[in-house]
């Protein structure tokens, strides 16, 4: 048996992408038995899934959680660490731990944080990169693969896709919310996941051009679609805003707000819900992939080849000189509500 432990904390939308290596390890390892070393706020999101044998919490800068889980695990010696993670006390942690194998980040022979030769292709475009940041930086701005397909070169895997079991509570949840708001289920809903929370302003499309999509939308589809605005506790006064711009357009009937204190797994059981979702690089965004949902995605200061939508969708990029990179002031100006509008008409026609 293959006794294998991923450390993967956050954020909550790298952790689930990372949902993709699953399969691969349980195909290619015999009778693997997988353990995943998460934060709290991410342990439903892998808690769930039926690969995944034991899920551990710890907030990664939390010494005492940290020094517990390590004399949890002190006496097991897994035949492979995946260490996904390049804060410094979880390059420790991993680096204290007995096994075979470790793939990932974990202190070099100075006792800083590095990784292994095997991780160059993921943590060489990151902040631990051996030659700097100014090569990482070149290197993530030209790389094309996506985050399944360098997870899974690196691991030497098939590459697999996202998976969020969902629990028939948060279903049913999301199809009360539905009912309560009054959307209709024979009419295509559209959600619009614009906002990223703080930490990225240039992943957020202004709400200007939010209604203006929504209005060419409204439009283009015979007035059919319905829109359901979508986002969470960082979102709601952005929200509200948009609410009550759209209550005055000529798509105010159509227009639905979901509500911004779901749970995560109720807030992806309503992202489900939807015929297609308009997203920013997001969470939500990595919800809807790992429900099979066609999905237009939008990308400024973030990777967008990193992305993988297994056929689902389309991507817009920002055309500005600063694309990717990761600037939180990007330039997105040239994310238009048009071409938004036209990538949502063409999934929508072969979805």
């Amino acid at each position: 048996m293959a006794d294998i432990l991923i450390i993967k904390t956050g954020a909550l939308g790298d952790v689930l992408r990372t949902t993709s290596i699953l399969p691969g390890l349980v195909q290619t390892q015999a009778a693997a038995k997988i353990t995943w070393l998460t934060a709290p706020m991410a342990s439903d999101l892998v808690a769930h899934h039926p690969l995944v044998d034991r899920v551990l919490c710890l907030a990664a800068g939390d010494s005492h959680e940290i020094a517990a889980i390590q004399a949890d695990l002190a006496a097991k010696n897994f035949s492979w660490i995946i260490s996904l993670d390049d804060e410094a006390p979880l390059c420790a942690l991993a680096s204290a731990l007995q096994g075979e194998k470790l793939t990932g980040a974990c202190l070099d022979a100075t006792g800083r944080p590095g990784y292994s030769d095997d991780a160059e292709a993921w943590f060489g475009m990151g902040l631990l990169a051996r030659d700097g940041k100014a090569a990482a930086d070149a290197r993530k701005l030209a790389n094309q693969r996506s985050h399944p397909q360098i997870l899974a070169d690196m691991l030497a895997l098939p590459m697999g896709r996202p998976e969020l079991p969902l629990p028939d509570a948060s279903c049913r949840h999301a199809a009360d919310l539905l009912a309560k708001l009054g959307l209709d289920g024979e009419r295509p809903i559209i959600g619009l996941n614009t906002g990223a929370g703080g930490r990225w302003p240039a992943k957020e499309l202004p709400l200007a051009r939010v209604v203006e999509t929504v209005q060419e939308l409204h439009a283009d589809l015979d007035e059919q679609a319905q829109f359901l605005i979508l986002g969470g506790p960082e979102e709601r006064e952005r929200n509200r805003e948009l609410m009550q711009v759209l209550s005055k357009s000529k798509a105010a009937g159509t227009c639905f707000a979901a509500g911004c204190d779901h749970s995560i797994l109720d807030f992806a059981a309503i992202v489900a819900s939807c015929t297609l979702l308009l997203t920013s690089d997001s969470l939500a965004m990595h919800l809807g992939i790992a429900a099979r949902l066609p999905t237009v995605a939008f990308f400024a200061p973030t990777s967008a080849a990193e992305i993988e939508l297994y056929g689902l969708g389309e991507k817009v990029l920002s055309e500005a000189a600063d694309y990717c990179s990761y600037r939180p002031d990007a330039d997105n100006s040239s994310i238009t509500a048009r071409r938004l509008t036209a990538a949502i008409l063409r999934v929508l026609a072969t979805s």
